[in-house]
């Protein structure tokens, strides 16, 4: 039995994951709607055996502070244009797209995402959200965001339209018999008939199935309905856990409900964010991670705070303790990680800097060799499926960690050398979904 190895993706965030990654002296500032630095970064991710490449979006521009604004790129290019242009130029990388399903009808969405499969051969994943704030509402004819828990049952019933009609050509349906004159067997040709709570759609879909049958989902919420619905529908989950410890009991966890939902354990791989800052030395590793940190305004720090939980925090002293929040319909999860953080004794400040660091993820700081050992160990003591990685900044910071820290988790045998298979179901041991209508 081969031994079990790591799972990577490539987290891109424009230019960088951390909020001054934009500043540093490598970044091409000019590259953020150039296709040609999507190129260079999915190429570097590629040369590195990654799993997979994952594009964050969201469907607004948080203008409520101005120094969120001022200070920070808040530009998204369309993730389904871009990956489909990157499926031209990669061979075997996946290829995931963050969509909402709140804003989305199914038939879209699986158009859109079928189509991105066909042309990867097999590459193609969809990263759900229900989308968190009223600004992104508004660019949608609302006044005000859908419930958190309503907009998560949403998401649920999103996820069994999308099979349908996935499902609804059947192996064979296309004939294309040129002696006979008969294109398709319409037998073998299904509609998806689903009337529910938030959808009514009749389908088929107007195109065959996808080649990985469904394309691979990945959820990324962390409150108790995302993880209800990452038990029930993903295939990947993308994680934030800061401590051993609690990923270990996370993992434990989500597992379980994996299994109680009739599904292996296996069948989900949990990947929590990691933001290496690699250096050839200790110290020059430390060097980098300070120069980021010195370029990070506090206004901005603040701003970013204030935003994640819907408070203006300015008003505050910034040494002082975080002030009683009251829940809000925005990201559930994130404002339990920031009450835990300041349950632990830390400031607004601190927990502002930590945020703005790295939006709420694990930031590893050293050599290649040290930030292997921790992820290491992370992986085989039962916290993880392997990471999502979030580079400072791009292309720097994700080739440093593809040249430096993939050579020594491959010496370990903990990550692969070169791809076993051609699609992403293949890179992540899933198997292709059986076709609910066959």
């Amino acid at each position: 039995m081969a031994a079990r190895q790591m799972h990577l993706g490539a987290f891109l965030f424009n230019l960088g994951n951390h909020s001054a990654g934009w500043r540093m002296p490598s970044t091409r500032t000019d590259g953020l709607m150039d296709f040609a630095f999507y190129r260079e970064l999915a190429e570097i991710a590629e040369r590195g055996k990654f799993d997979l490449l994952f594009h964050s979006d969201g469907l607004g521009i948080n203008d409520t502070y101005d120094a969120v604004l001022r200070h920070s790129v808040t530009i998204r290019p369309e993730p389904l244009t871009l990956l489909s242009a990157l499926s031209a130029v990669t061979t075997r990388i996946g290829l995931a797209a963050t969509v909402s399903t709140t804003y989305h009808e199914p038939y879209h969405i699986a158009r859109m995402v079928g189509m991105l499969d066909f042309l990867s051969e097999g590459r193609a994943a969809l990263n759900l959200v229900t989308s968190s704030t009223d600004l992104e509402a508004r660019n949608f004819g609302r006044d005000t965001h859908l419930d958190h828990a309503e907009r998560y049952e949403r998401a649920r019933e999103c996820v069994d339209v999308l099979r349908r009609l996935w499902d609804s050509w059947e192996d064979g349906a296309l004939v294309f018999d040129t002696a006979s004159g008969q294109v398709a067997d319409p037998a073998l040709i299904h509609r998806a008939d689903w009337r529910g709570r938030f959808f009514t759609v009749r389908g088929p879909l107007n195109m065959p199935r996808p080649p990985q049958g469904h394309p691979v989902i990945i959820q990324a919420g962390i409150s108790e309905p995302g993880q209800a619905l990452a038990a029930q529908v993903a295939d990947v989950v993308f994680s934030i856990q800061r401590t051993l410890a609690a990923s270990q009991t996370s993992y434990a966890a989500a597992k379980q409900r994996v299994i109680a939902h009739g599904r292996s354990a296996e069948a989900m791989k949990i990947l929590p964010g990691l933001m290496p800052i690699v250096g050839r030395t200790r110290m020059e590793a430390e060097a980098k991670d300070r120069a980021l940190q010195d370029l990070v305004p506090a206004s901005l720090a603040v701003s970013y705070l204030s935003d994640e939980v819907q408070h203006d925090l300015a008003r505050y002293s910034l040494d002082g303790p975080l002030p009683d929040l009251p829940e809000t319909n925005a990201q559930k999860g994130r404002l339990h990680l920031i009450r835990e953080q300041a349950r632990d004794g830390l400031t607004i400040r601190q927990i502002a800097t930590h945020l703005v660091q790295n939006r709420g993820h694990m930031r590893l700081v050293g050599t290649a060799e040290e930030i292997a050992d921790v992820m290491q160990t992370w992986f085989e003591g039962g916290a993880c499926d392997g990471f999502n990685i979030l580079a400072a900044s791009h292309p720097q910071g994700l080739a440093e960690f593809v040249d430096q820290v993939v050579p020594e988790l491959q010496q370990r045998g903990l990550f692969r050398h070169d791809y076993a298979g051609t699609t992403l179901r293949a890179h992540l041991g899933l198997p292709k979904p059986a076709n609910v209508f066959a």
